[in-house]
This record gives C-alpha cells, structure tokens and sequence, in this order.
C-alpha cells in the first residue's frame, strides 16, 4: 500500500484550513469565545459519503493484509504526524471548540490523539486457547470487520475520534468519520494530517448535518458504528441500524455522580472535584455533574470548592492564562441557563456564579456552584454538560448510593474517601461503567472504558476495546 502524500508540518492553524476548506462556498464556522469567523467547512453529499464507503471498501483487504504488527508501524507514524503539527492543531482547535489553550484543553487534547494512537499499536492480542485437551484444541481469533462508521461529538473532536478510529484501523479495518457539524474543522484537520501518514484510502473524513450522518448509518457497506454523543441520538442509531444488524459501540449521554464520604479531607480533595466537574468547562460525557456530600463535612466542602473555583480563569482560548472556555454553542448555553433558573427558582443557594453577562459576545457562562438543592431537581436530575455543579447533602451512605443509582444512567461516577477500602466498599455498589476513586473522568487507553443502563453498550480502550472491533472467529479442531 502507499501512503496518501508526503508527511508534512503545519505551522498553523491557517495552514490547516487551506489544507482543507473548499475552494468555493462551505458552511461558515464561529468561533464560540467571540463570534469571529473561523473558516468554511465543505457540505458533502450523499455521492461523497457512497465514494468515501466504496473507496474504504476497496483499501480495505490490503490494509488487513498487513498484519498487527505493520499497521501498529503505521499508527506510530500517524501519532509523529499529529505530534508535528499539534500546535496548529490544538489552535484549530481552541478557535473553533472554544476550550483553552491551556489546562486539560486544546494543546491536552491534540497530545492525548498521539498518546493514544502509540497506546493502541502497543497492545498485543494474540490468538486465544479456549480448549487444548484429548478431545481437541479451540483457538479464539479476532477478524477485521470491514469498514467501521465513526461518529463523534463537538466537545473532544480530535480526541474522541482517535478513540473510535485508532483501534478500528489497528484490527485492520478502515474507517469513515463524520464529525459533529459544529466542530467539523478540527477533525478534517486531523485526519488531513493523519493521512499524510497512513496509507491511501484506509481513513476518510465527510462534513454534514445529521441527515447525511444516518446515511452511513444505514449503509450496507458499513460493518460497525462507533458513536459518541447523546443517549437520545445513541437510541436514533440504533433503530436506523437495525436493518443491516450492524455491529454498534455506543457511547452515550451520563449524569455523573460523585459521593464524598464523611471521613474526606475536603482541601485535599477539592481541587480534584472541581476538574472533574469542570474540565472542558463541564462539557465532557464522564464530568461529574452532581456531588453528594455527607452533612458532617458539607459546608467545608463547599467553601474548599468555591476557593478553588473563584481562581480558575475564564475567557478566550487563545489567551495563555485561561483555563476554561465558553460552550461551545447557543444550544449548550441555553440549558444550562435554564437549568440553572430552576435551580434558582426552586430556592436552591447560588454559592459561585449564576449570573451571565448580557451583551458580551461569545457563549460564556460563569463557573457556577449551587447548594442546598434537592435531589430531583432538574438541575440535579437532568445532564447539565455545562459549568454548573449541584451539591447535594446526605445523611447516611445507604440514603447517597441510592441517589447516585436513581437515574437510568451510568457512564462514571466517584467516590472520595481518606479509607480506600471503604471507598472500594461504595463503589462496588454503584452502577456505572467506571467507579473512580479519589478521581473522577481519568480514562487511560489501557483500560477499558464503556456506560452501564442508557449510557450505552459496547467497551472502548485497551485491548478488550480492540476486541470490540473485531469478529471473533473460533477455530475448533
């Protein structure tokens, strides 16, 4: 196979978009910090998305003719490719997402797509021996699928579409993405640099709007969807995929629970609870977005969250001393603002925030605390996905953990305690696809990662993710 084009660095975020605006016309791109246009993203059609899914479809032997050990070679070259232009990257980024430079943000996220990249070509996944005895000898193999259907949300672009793409192509399948269509230049961008590595016609980028992405839902020529988003678009999916029983990993809407035991050390804990309430300025599917603390320590809870909170700088990404960003559209804003009214409406005390400024351009809303509210409180009981975090008080362990489990979500959740083995003892009581301890939203690429109840099926990461990409194929002899 031979690779799309020469491998080159891109010096900056406006050398990208030459890359890969059209020539002519385009969908116009804001900045969400300050309303300023960023660029053009191309309007592709239903003859682009059937070329790129027949292009995938012919590449596709030759890429799983490869073998593990080549692809995984190819992988790595793709990681130097990111890692070359990361700063023109994470500036694309931080224009048109709107999360800092700085911080858990842009420059983060484009040097978590080359640390996940090189994690996936690392792992070794050998045949399994399910039976070797007098009465004969089974062995587990995992084939490549075909062509995997990758669609990704407007929070972590460029990172979550690693995610879906890094292990599909590691297992020898290729790969069509469609971005969300409020940040599709961040991962046209990637993938322009990304191909600059990889062979020809084994990854493929389309922009458009929903209707374009159910068409490659419903593709017969698409193996496998991989989706990252809301539980109500998740449920979309997978009724429009049913017609050819595609393969489905569904990483969908959660409203992470956080529950700080009596005997936690509220200033060594708080700075860990506000980044993961608030990384990515709370837009980010495993934050945690609803604290349940016991009375004893509650308030000194809230006062070590509120000093940590009041020196985290807001503002314009591009700025090197701003830590959080705007959300990224009007959309975002307006739920949180209303879920925030109702929690004012409803008596619940405004400890930080609350208050947007009117007139200011950009969709700015300030990093907000509420206490004394109830448990099924919109603000509480709906995701949020935004810079407002709900602290809720308790009584007992029992009264917390069946708050934590009332939803019919469970994506993450944590729980803070200075006695692991009494942290342990909650968490294994919680239902979620990942319970942290002392830390909440650490994914790592060697650990699998996935949502319990309507946050989804199907696991990611490590090589239980790889397996996920795979058709298992037993050989019985």
């Amino acid at each position: 196979m031979t690779t799309a084009t020469t491998q080159r660095v891109f010096e900056t975020a406006a050398d990208l978009l030459a890359a890969i605006q059209p020539a002519t016309g385009g969908r116009e791109i804001f900045d969400p910090a300050t309303g300023e246009l960023v660029g053009r993203a191309p309007e592709h059609t239903a003859a682009d998305l059937e070329a790129a899914v027949n292009a995938a479809r012919e590449a596709q032997p030759g890429w799983a003719a490869l073998g593990h050990e080549e692809r995984s070679a190819y992988l790595n070259r793709a990681a130097d490719a990111v890692e070359a232009s990361a700063e023109a990257l994470a500036e694309l980024l931080s224009r048109e997402q709107g999360k800092p430079l700085n911080g858990p943000n842009a420059r983060f996220e484009v040097g978590a797509c080359a640390a996940w990249l090189r994690a996936t070509a690392s792992f070794e996944l050998e045949p399994e021996v399910l039976v070797d005895d007098d009465g004969g000898r089974a062995e587990l193999h995992y084939r490549p699928l075909g062509v995997v259907g990758a669609i990704g949300p407007w929070n972590w672009p460029m990172m979550i579409g690693v995610w879906q793409l890094a292990p599909a192509l590691r297992m020898g399948n290729t790969v069509v993405m469609k971005p969300s269509s409020s940040t599709p230049l961040s991962v046209l961008a990637l993938v322009h640099a990304l191909n600059t590595a990889l062979p020809d016609g084994v990854l493929h980028v389309f922009s458009g709007d929903r209707t374009v992405g159910n068409l490659l839902v419903e593709h017969p020529g698409i193996a496998k969807i991989m989706f990252t988003g809301s539980t109500a678009a998740g449920k979309a999916i997978i009724r429009n995929s049913a017609d050819t029983v595609k393969r489905l990993t569904m990483e969908l809407g959660g409203n992470d629970a956080g529950i700080v035991l009596p005997d936690a050390d509220p200033r060594a804990i708080a700075q860990d609870l506000f980044w993961g309430a608030f990384i990515n300025t709370g837009q980010t599917c495993a934050a945690l977005k609803r604290l349940y603390v016991h009375e004893d320590i509650y308030e000194d809870v809230v006062t070590a969250l509120t000093e940590t909170a009041k020196a985290m700088p807001m503002g314009i990404g591009l700025d090197e001393n701003n830590v959080l960003g705007p959300l990224q559209n009007k959309n975002q804003f307006d739920i949180v603002a209303n879920l925030v009214q109702a929690a004012k409406d409803s008596g619940a005390r405004i400890v930080l925030g609350g208050n947007p400024e009117e007139g200011q351009p950009g969709y700015f809303y300030p990093t907000t605390l509420i206490a004394d509210i109830n448990n099924d409180n919109p603000l509480v009981a709906e995701e949020q996905f935004g810079p407002a975090l709900p602290i809720v008080k308790y009584s007992s362990v029992d009264e917390a953990i069946h708050m934590a489990n009332a939803l019919e979500v469970g994506l993450g959740a944590s729980v803070w305690s200075s006695d692991k083995d009494k942290a342990r003892e909650v968490a294994a009581r919680i239902q979620a696809g990942t319970v942290w301890i002392n830390k909440h939203g650490a994914v790592d690429p060697r650990i699998p990662f996935g949502g319990a109840k309507q946050s989804g099926y199907g696991l990611e990461f490590g090589v239980e993710g790889l397996k996920h990409l795979g058709q298992p194929h037993v050989i019985s002899y």
